[in-house]
C-alpha cells in the first residue's frame, strides 16, 4: 500500500471516530472509502449509560404498547368481554378452535394427568380412530398453559381461562416487538432507529401480524420465539468481548429455537430458510465459521429434542432440515482445506461446486432417512410446490386444496403499496439493495485474499458481520413471502428492521455528508437521529389516523346459526356420537360440544388426508349408497352439510364440490370440457338430499336444519 494510499485511509478513520489499526501494511478495517456505509467499530453493544437506559424504557412502552393495541382491537372486533362463551369459543375460526380445544380440555380435566393422559390416547379428535395428539400437533403450549392456570395459586381467581390463554399471546408479541426494537438498535448503533423499527411494524399491523384476528393459531405462539431468537444471533456475530455476554447469548439462542420449533408444525420450513442463510454467509465467509456452526447446532439439538417430546415424530427425522444442517457442516469441514492460492475463476468455480454439494448430500441424506423409516407424510408438499410453478398436474385434491388457499397465492400488488404509503417499503428497498452491492463487494475482497487470517479483517463486513447475515436472510424470507402471501409474516419485519437501520446508519450518513463537506462524528450522529425522527413524526402523521379510526370502531362477533346448531349438539346428541362435515366447522364442534370428530384442519397426517378426501364425497356427485357406505366405515353418527359450501358460486375452480369433481375425473359444475375429464350424470349429494326423496332417506334423516346448516343422523341401511 502506497504512503499516500496510508494517508487518507488514516484521514478518513479519524474523521470516522474509529480505531482501526494499520497491521502488516494492511488496515483491518474497511480499505475502500466510497464504499464507507457500515455501522462504525465504536458502535459497540448499548452500555449503561443514562441515555441508553432511556431507550430501554421506550423500547418496552412500545412492545407494550403494541400488546395493548392488538388486545383492544380483538376486544372491538369481537365485543369479547360480552359475548357468551360459545360465542367466544366460535370465535376461534378453523384450527383456533381445534387447538383452543386441547386446553379447555385440560383445563376441565380431573386432573393434569388424567388430561394429559386423554390427549395421548385421543379418539375424539379423529373418530373412530386413537391418535397421540402431543406426538402429532405442535400443542406443548397449551399444555403448559393449561398446567400454569391450574397449579399457580390466585390465577383461577384473577382470570377466566380464555382470557389467561388470549393474554399469553398478546403479552408474547410484546416480547416479539422488543426483540425488533433490540435487533435494530444493535444494527444501527441508536435506538432511535429501534422505535422507528416499532413503529414500523404497529402502523403496518396489517401486514406485519394477524395476532389479533388468529389468536390461538402456531405462529401467534411461536414467531415472537423467532424473532427473540434472531435478536440473539444478531448480538452473537458481533465480537463479544464479556465471556458473560456470550454465554447468556447462546442460551437465549438455543432456548429461543427450541420454544420456536415446539410451537408450530412449520417449524422446519422456517428454520431450513434460516439455514439457507447461514450457509450462504458460510459459503461467502462473511460470518465467523465457529459461529455458525453453533446455530446449526443449535436448530439441530432443538430439532431433536422437539423430535424426542413428540414421540419421535417421523416427519421430523424425514424433514430436509436435519440434512440439510449435517450437509453444511460437512462441506464447512472441507473448507478448512481448501487451497487459496488458486486464480479467481477456479474460487468462483468452487462456490457452485460447494452449493450443488450441499444439495446433493442433504438429497441423498434426506432419501436414505425416508427409505429407513418408510416416510411419506409429506409428499403432499412436494406435489404443491411442483404444481404451483407449474411442473405439476394440478387435479390431485390436497394440492389443489392448498393452491386454492388464498393464504398461498402470490404476493398481491397491495401489498406493496400499503407498506409504501407508510414509509416501509422505499427505504428497505433502498437499503437492501446497498447491502446487496456491499456483500458481493465483500465476497469479491474475500476471493482475493490469499490467506485465512486476512480474510477475517479485511471485507467490509469484518466489524458487521450480523448486517450481511440480515441482508441474505431478508432474501429468502422475501422470496417465500413473494410465493405464498401467508409468510409475508417472515419478510415485513426484515423490512421494518432494514428500513430504520438504512436511515439512521451512521456511516451512510457520513457518506453522504462527506460529498459536501468533511462532517465531524457529532454532527453525523445529529442529523442521522434527525433523519429518524422526522421519518417517524411523517409515519405518525400518516398512519395514526387510522389506528385511531380502527379503535373508534365497535363491532360485534354474531353468529346466531352456529350458535343454534352447538346448543343443539349439546343438548339433543349422544356425548358419544360422531360428526364429519367441513375441516373448519369441525374443529368448532369438538371445541363447543366436546363430540368425537372424524377429520379436522390439521392437515399433515396422510391417512387423514386420505379420511377426508373420502368423507368430503358428502359434497361430490356420489350415490347415497356409496356415501353411507364411507360415513359407516368411520363410524360418523351424523353429517352437517352447509349451502355455502354446497352451492358456493363457481370460481376458478376453487370451490369444495368442483376440488372433488376434478380428483374423480369429472367435469364441475358450469366447467368447460377437458382432456381426461367427464360430465357425470350423478347429482351432487348434497344438494339432492334435502328433498327427502326415498333412496335417500333410507341411508339419511334430517334431524336439525337452519338458515345455514342441515345435519342428517346416518342410519342403519333398509334394504
Amino acid at each position: 500500500m502506497s504512503e499516500l494510499r496510508r494517508r487518507r485511509l488514516r484521514k478518513i478513520c479519524r474523521a470516522n471516530s474509529s480505531n482501526y489499526e494499520l497491521r502488516n501494511g494492511r488496515w483491518s478495517g474497511m480499505e475502500m472509502e466510497n464504499l464507507n456505509f457500515l455501522p462504525p467499530p465504536v458502535h459497540d453493544l448499548p452500555s449503561c449509560s443514562l441515555w441508553n437506559l432511556l431507550g430501554l424504557l421506550v423500547g418496552v412502552y412500545l412492545g407494550y404498547s403494541h400488546g395493548s393495541l392488538v388486545m383492544q382491537l380483538h376486544e372491538n372486533k369481537m365485543f369479547f368481554s360480552h359475548i357468551v362463551e360459545v360465542e367466544r369459543e366460535i370465535s376461534f375460526r378453523t384450527e383456533s378452535g381445534l387447538y383452543y380445544s386441547y386446553y379447555k380440555q385440560l383445563v376441565g380435566s380431573p386432573s393434569i394427568f388424567e388430561g394429559i393422559h386423554s390427549l395421548t390416547h385421543d379418539n375424539i379428535t379423529e373418530h373412530p380412530d386413537n391418535i397421540n395428539v402431543l406426538a402429532r400437533m405442535n400443542i406443548y403450549q397449551e399444555v403448559f398453559l393449561a398446567v400454569i392456570y391450574r397449579t399457580l395459586p390466585g390465577l383461577q381467581n384473577l382470570f377466566q381461562p380464555v382470557y389467561f390463554y388470549i393474554n399469553t399471546v398478546f403479552a408474547l408479541h410484546i416480547l416479539l416487538v422488543i426483540a425488533l426494537y433490540t435487533m435494530a438498535w444493535i444494527m444501527s448503533g441508536t435506538w432511535l432507529a429501534g422505535a422507528l423499527t416499532a413503529m414500523f411494524y404497529i402502523f403496518n399491523k396489517a401486514d406485519t401480524t394477524r395476532v389479533e384476528s388468529y389468536i390461538p393459531l402456531r405462529e401467534s405462539f411461536s414467531l415472537p420465539f423467532l424473532w427473540i431468537q434472531l435478536a440473539a444471533v444478531t448480538v452473537y456475530f458481533r465480537e463479544i468481548k464479556s465471556q458473560k455476554l456470550q454465554f447468556i447469548t447462546k442460551n437465549v439462542i438455543l432456548c429461543s429455537t427450541f420454544l420456536f420449533a415446539v410451537t408450530w408444525q412449520f417449524n422446519q420450513f422456517a428454520l431450513l430458510l434460516q439455514s439457507f442463510s447461514l450457509f450462504g454467509v458460510q459459503l461467502l465467509r462473511l460470518v465467523n465459521h465457529q459461529k455458525i456452526l453453533f446455530i446449526y447446532i443449535a436448530q439441530g439439538v432443538s430439532m431433536l429434542a422437539v423430535c424426542t417430546i413428540q414421540f419421535f415424530n417421523p416427519m421430523i427425522l424425514s424433514g430436509l432440515l436435519l440434512s440439510f444442517i449435517v450437509s453444511c457442516i460437512i462441506v464447512m469441514w472441507i473448507q478448512k482445506y481448501e487451497m487459496l492460492d488458486c486464480c479467481l475463476s477456479w474460487k468462483i468455480l468452487r462456490l457452485f461446486f460447494y452449493i450443488l454439494l450441499v444439495f446433493f448430500l442433504a438429497l441423498v441424506f434426506n432419501r436414505s432417512i425416508k427409505f429407513l423409516i418408510q416416510q411419506e407424510a409429506d409428499e403432499h408438499i412436494n406435489r404443491f410446490v411442483l404444481s404451483k410453478f407449474g411442473f405439476k398436474s394440478s387435479r390431485d385434491f390436497d394440492v389443489r386444496l392448498y393452491l386454492c388457499n388464498g393464504a398461498f397465492e402470490f404476493i398481491t400488488f397491495d401489498v406493496f403499496e400499503r407498506l409504501t404509503a407508510n414509509l416501509v417499503f422505499p427505504l428497505y428497498a433502498i437499503t437492501h439493495v446497498v447491502l446487496l452491492i456491499l456483500v458481493c463487494v465483500a465476497t469479491l475482497q474475500n476471493l482475493r485474499r490469499r490467506s485465512l487470517s486476512e480474510a477475517e479483517c479485511t471485507h467490509i463486513f469484518s466489524d458487521c458481520p450480523e448486517l450481511a447475515y440480515h441482508a441474505v436472510q431478508a432474501v429468502f424470507f422475501g422470496a417465500v413471502a413473494v410465493i405464498a402471501i401467508r409468510m409475508k409474516y417472515f419478510w415485513t419485519p426484515c423490512m421494518c428492521v432494514l428500513a430504520s437501520v438504512g436511515l439512521s446508519n451512521y456511516q451512510s450518513c457520513y457518506w453522504v455528508l462527506s460529498r459536501v463537506f468533511s462532517p465531524s462524528r457529532k454532527v453525523c450522529d445529529i442529523l442521522r437521529n434527525v433523519a429518524v425522527i422526522l421519518a417517524s413524526i411523517a409515519l405518525l402523521f400518516k398512519a395514526l389516523p387510522g389506528i385511531m379510526t380502527e379503535l373508534q370502531t365497535l363491532l360485534e362477533f354474531y353468529d346466531p346459526d352456529t350458535v343454534e346448531l352447538m346448543e343443539w349438539i349439546k343438548s339433543d346428541t349422544s356425548v358419544n356420537a360422531s360428526f364429519t362435515g367441513s375441516m373448519q366447522l369441525l374443529a368448532g364442534v369438538k371445541l363447543c360440544t366436546g363430540r368425537p370428530i372424524t377429520n379436522h384442519p390439521h392437515y399433515e397426517d396422510k391417512h387423514l388426508r386420505q379420511k377426508t378426501k373420502e368423507l368430503y364425497q358428502i359434497y361430490g356427485r356420489r350415490l347415497p349408497e356409496e356415501v353411507h357406505t364411507i360415513l359407516r366405515k368411520y363410524s360418523s353418527d351424523y353429517i352437517i352439510l352447509e349451502d355455502s359450501i354446497c352451492l358456493a358460486p363457481t370460481k376458478d375452480g376453487c370451490r369444495l364440490p368442483d376440488l372433488i369433481d376434478i380428483d374423480r375425473g369429472e367435469i364441475p359444475d358450469f366447467g368447460s370440457e377437458e382432456e381426461g375429464l367427464t360430465r357425470s350424470k350423478i347429482p351432487r349429494f348434497c344438494h339432492q338430499i334435502r328433498y327427502g326423496e326415498k333412496e335417500y332417506s333410507k341411508y339419511f334423516m334430517l334431524v336439525f336444519e337452519n338458515k345455514t346448516f342441515r345435519v342428517y343422523k346416518v342410519l342403519q341401511s333398509r334394504l
